[in-house]
């Protein structure tokens, strides 16, 4: 892991933008959806509606065009879905960063891959429409996933197909087709995707967190924020 860090760190100035927009720091609220943040009332995370309008409030009260937030946050949210079982095995710990802007906003790859999966994870909760970018720096094959995409991302694409850095090749799906959530990009760096075809795992649980820190750096090693 060490190795890719590095890698990614030294390649960084020459990423892409995945928006078509800039973005600076002033534009971006630091969205807190840990189970620390009392400041946020619990029935927030009640349902989509409720937790779409505190983010579309938030943004307009502090001025931010973007909410950005999320990795290795443990998350009151996912308990609104079976998907992400119960108790000791719950799986609440984010492993990706999570973009909060416009449905249908465009996804650009912030470098030179190609698709090695793609999937509509369509369980209420699940990451809806998928897809997985594989790419080589130095040598090192490491993975991108960008999931709640809209449901025409994944048409007409094909396995293997090349995609250029900069180049648009997704956009983020509405709530009835993005697996339920308000619109919004998750992104994760996986160093080892294992047999995983189209989805691999966006939260783990308490006791798996040393495991997926590991296989899953901080986006922010690639995101131009």
């Amino acid at each position: 892991m060490t190795q890719l860090k590095d890698i990614l760190t030294n390649h960084r100035e020459g990423f892409s933008k995945m928006f078509l927009f800039d973005i600076t720091e002033q534009d971006i609220l630091k969205l807190d959806m840990s189970v620390d943040n009392i400041s946020v009332p619990v029935d927030v995370y009640n349902n989509t509606d409720t937790l779409a309008k505190h983010i579309s409030e938030e943004l307009k009260r502090q001025n931010k065009k973007i909410a950005v937030g999320g990795y290795m946050e443990d998350r009151m949210i996912y308990r609104k879905s079976e998907h992400f079982g119960d108790g000791d095995d719950a799986r609440t710990i984010h492993l990706g960063t999570d973009i909060w802007c416009d449905e249908y906003t465009p996804v650009r790859a912030p470098l030179n891959g190609k698709i090695h999966s793609f999937r509509n994870n369509s369980t209420f909760g699940d990451y809806g429409p998928t897809i997985i970018l594989e790419h080589s720096l130095d040598d090192k094959v490491f993975y991108t996933l960008y999931g709640h995409l809209s449901a025409g991302s994944i048409n007409n694409i094909e396995t293997g197909q090349y995609v250029c850095s900069g180049e648009v090749f997704a956009e983020l799906g509405n709530n009835t087709e993005n697996g339920n959530w308000p619109p919004h990009l998750h992104f994760q760096i996986i160093s080892d995707i294992g047999d995983n075809y189209g989805d691999f795992p966006g939260v783990c649980s308490k006791k798996e967190i040393k495991i997926y820190k590991e296989i899953c750096p901080d986006p922010l090693l690639i995101l131009k924020f």
